[in-house]
């Protein structure tokens, strides 16, 4: 067991280089990232054209979000799977099934609380 190191700012900020190395890595290598960009861009340009109240807001960035940290977990398990079986194992097929699944129904839970609150506004 790795004994307690004490606090330290200088660890502090390192790990968030980690953090922001690892963002970097999941727009340079994942087509899929961009294509989220692109949709958020627009509906961010879209609830400032109709004038979201907070609340609604709320929902879209939470939707946006939710769809990000799925897509970046998803991309994280692939990662692992490709390390620990490089070679086909249908168990390593099942996670990163399972992991696109999540981002798949993260989006349409996006693409569900979009229409809540835009259907209104048209």
């Amino acid at each position: 067991m790795q004994s307690l190191k004490s606090f330290s700012i200088k660890a502090r900020i390192k790990s968030f280089s980690y953090a922001f190395q690892g963002i970097k890595t999941f727009f340079q290598t994942q087509h899929n990232s961009w294509i989220h960009m692109l949709v958020a861009i627009c509906v961010i340009i879209l609830g400032s054209r109709f004038n979201l109240s907070l609340n609604e807001w709320c929902w879209i960035v939470f939707s946006i979000g939710m769809v990000f940290i799925t897509e970046m977990l998803n991309t994280a398990l692939e990662f692992l799977t490709d390390l620990v079986s490089p070679e086909f194992h249908p168990l390593a097929k099942k996670t990163k099934d399972v992991a696109a699944g999540a981002v798949l129904f993260s989006a349409i839970v996006a693409v569900v609380i979009g229409l809540f609150v835009f259907i209104p506004k048209f």
